[in-house]
């Protein structure tokens, strides 16, 4: 009988939404993520269309919409004003708006706004000069924060697209705990030489995926930033992960707007789609993309998630649940891989972008199983989204 906390029992990985979490608090998020964190500056940064008009007085909160920076400002910046920066030993806790790339980890503008409209440079004003950022964003700034921190000393946090389900669940977790499993899975899958991922679509087919890992380390996301040097979490954490070498065969894609397609790759490059069912407009704008900047389908990541998490219909925690795993295109210089923004046509294209396989996420098509090969080894890591003994023996340990 394996060894398990309650959270990685069979009834809670079969009922997910069963697990209890204690109430989310900032205090314990920052101090468990960020150690040592007494006499830190901290600041928050978040992202508008037109950030100046909004940010100045907090005009946002008066607008309708914005519920990412509203819950930005209620459960950061308020809570560090009334209390939490005092409990923790830690000045700050400022409140900045960039202008919004409208694309996941493109690169920042410099132009950055204070709460009494004044325009700042995050360069000069912001990365120098705090010691603790933390974004909180509608989407993902995590692979220029990384390069950022790099320059300028700094640690810090991402939280694109927070939502209540994330705030109260995959922000509420002990880390210590995430980081321990995190490690357990990631010794498991290191110096994989390759993983197949076989998809069973609903006419039946099978399309497998073969992703050359070349026997790397796998490396984790798990949360903890600690000692002084330059990092930054993205939050919530719970993924183990690798940059593939090489990739041939086929994987399924739901799209936006719920088209299905077939992605051909070769050589690591998505190099086309072909429609499964939905909009052939969706299909041949994917094809053209393609065309245009191959680089945008470079496969730059394969990840699995390591937690066991309520569905939140947001990728950043969907993607870190036990029995999923994705992919993703795009610049992947933040994992250690070598696809960096130069590298595309325009600036715009230079995301990275995951595809998540998840039963909510792409209910059309079953992740029928992963097998990992690693020398003469030969294990099963995931059948019908659902984690293998091996995993679980692994957490056991």
């Amino acid at each position: 009988m394996l060894n398990l906390p309650e959270y990685l029992s069979e009834e809670i990985l079969l009922n997910p939404e069963k697990r209890k979490f204690p109430p989310f608090s900032l205090s314990k998020l920052l101090s468990s993520v960020f150690k040592p964190i007494e006499g830190c500056r901290v600041c928050i940064l978040t992202d508008f269309d037109d950030p100046q008009p909004l940010i100045k007085n907090f005009n946002f909160l008066e607008q309708e919409g914005f519920e990412v920076q509203k819950k930005a400002h209620i459960h950061f910046y308020e809570a560090l004003k009334n209390g939490v920066a005092k409990e923790l030993n830690v000045s700050g806790g400022e409140m900045f708006a960039y202008k919004c790339t409208n694309g996941s980890n493109l690169d920042l503008a410099d132009e950055v706004w204070d709460t009494d409209g004044n325009l700042l440079s995050l360069d000069k004003d912001i990365y120098s000069k705090y010691d603790i950022v933390l974004c909180i964003s509608t989407f993902s700034a995590t692979a220029p924060l990384t390069a950022k921190c790099k320059v300028f000393g700094f640690r810090g946090a991402t939280m694109h697209g927070m939502n209540d389900v994330i705030l109260n669940s995959g922000l509420a977790v002990d880390y210590d705990e995430v980081s321990r499993d995190a490690e357990k899975l990631r010794v498991a899958l290191s110096n994989a030489d390759r993983i197949e991922i076989d998809f069973t679509l609903e006419d039946g087919r099978v399309l497998t995926a073969d992703l050359d890992l070349e026997a790397q380390d796998a490396q984790k996301s798990h949360g903890l930033c600690h000692g002084t040097a330059p990092d930054i979490a993205n939050l919530p954490a719970g993924e183990v992960y690798f940059v593939p070498r090489n990739a041939n065969g086929q994987f399924p894609m739901k799209y936006e707007d719920g088209t299905l397609g077939v992605l051909e790759v070769k050589e690591r490059n998505i190099v086309s789609s072909t429609l499964i069912e939905g909009n052939q407009a969706t299909i041949d704008d994917h094809n053209a993309r393609l065309a245009d900047d191959p680089m945008t389908g470079t496969l730059g990541e394969l990840g699995f998630g390591t937690q066991v998490l309520p569905v939140s219909y947001s990728d950043i925690q969907d993607e870190k649940v036990l029995g999923t795993c994705h992919l993703a295109t795009g610049r992947d210089d933040h994992l250690g891989g070598d696809i960096v923004p130069d590298m595309f046509k325009k600036h715009e294209n230079s995301t990275h972008d995951d595809i998540l396989f998840a039963p909510h996420k792409t209910p059309n098509f079953d992740i029928s199983q992963v097998r990992m090969f690693r020398g003469e080894q030969e294990e099963i890591l995931i059948e019908h989204f659902k984690p293998s003994n091996y995993l679980m023996q692994a957490l056991s340990q």
